[in-house]
């Protein structure tokens, strides 16, 4: 019998709130992220183009003048 999926909003292994990196700087929040147990971390300027794949156990940064000023997960 095949694994039944991860759905968006599912992150198994990793429990955390990404609004606790809000306010952050990039690095420190980086390496929070990691050590909680995120598999990816990609941190991204305001604006940026990204698609719309949902990547479970990737959690995103939009960094604006150095500090996370937006956190999702996916």
């Amino acid at each position: 019998m095949a694994p039944e999926p991860n759905l968006p909003g599912e992150t198994p292994d990793v429990q955390d709130d990404p609004e606790a990196y809000v306010g952050l700087d990039r690095e420190a929040a980086e390496e929070l992220a990691r050590a909680r147990g995120w598999s990816t971390v990609r941190a991204v300027p305001p604006g940026a183009m990204l698609t719309m794949e949902y990547l479970v156990g990737r959690i995103n940064f939009e960094v604006k003048d150095g500090a996370v000023a937006r956190a999702w997960q996916g």
